[in-house]
């Protein structure tokens, strides 16, 4: 046999020794918990998207509505403005400072939403516009998709994340230097779900508007 054989073999051993101590090690669970958190990510920033998309158009059609209370609007738009701001690249599911500026973002706009929509309701002309109550038909089931989608997320970071602290995968996490990633904190979810409160003090303006 010759040296260059022996070589080769040695080699090809050496290989198949690496990748089944690699594969012991969670190598191989960090590389697909990995993609599967950017998949996970990916769908989030769509359906926030999504959301963002629909914010225009819904602006437009309350614009319409001449005493509608623009406090609530603007803060809408000012929402909206610094959401979309934030560049929100694959790596920033690697960075907490960043994530948690976007996750408060959205969260901002999540609650200034919310708080239109109710407001909404003290506009008789708004409750009865066919375009309005299409949109937000279409907010409404595009919060449910970023809730299934988070909730999602949520749970294959939290996958991952007990992989990078668990032994031995530990080991291979700092071989690899594999971070503990960000997710969507227990205190932003309680936040955004709590529904706004809202003032009542002037309930009169649009029926005021409307008999004349």
């Amino acid at each position: 046999m010759s040296i260059a054989t022996v070589a080769r073999r040695a080699a090809q051993l050496a290989a198949l020794v690496l990748a089944t101590t690699l594969a012991g090690c969670g190598y191989n669970d960090f590389q697909r918990l990995d993609e599967q958190v950017k998949a996970g990510w990916s769908e989030v920033l769509n359906q926030y998207q999504r959301r963002a998309d629909l914010i225009p158009n819904i602006v437009s059609t309350v614009k319409g509505e001449a005493s509608f209370e623009q406090e609530t609007l603007t803060k809408v738009i000012e929402a909206r403005a610094r959401a979309t701001s934030i560049q929100a690249t694959p790596e920033l599911v690697n960075n907490p400072e960043a994530f948690q500026k976007f996750q408060a973002a959205q969260g901002e706009l999540t609650g200034a939403l919310s708080r239109l929509m109710v407001v909404s309701e003290q506009y008789p002309s708004l409750k009865a516009n066919a375009a309005f109550q299409d949109l937000r038909v279409q907010l409404e089931g595009t919060e449910n998709r970023i809730t299934v989608a988070r909730n999602r997320y949520i749970k294959t970071v939290q996958e991952y994340n007990v992989l990078r602290r668990s032994f031995p995968t530990n080991l291979t996490a700092m071989v690899f230097s594999y971070a503990v990633k960000p997710s969507f904190t227990v205190q932003n979810e309680a936040a955004i779900s709590v529904p706004p409160s809202v003032s009542f003090d002037k309930p009169t303006a649009p029926a005021a508007a409307a008999s004349k």
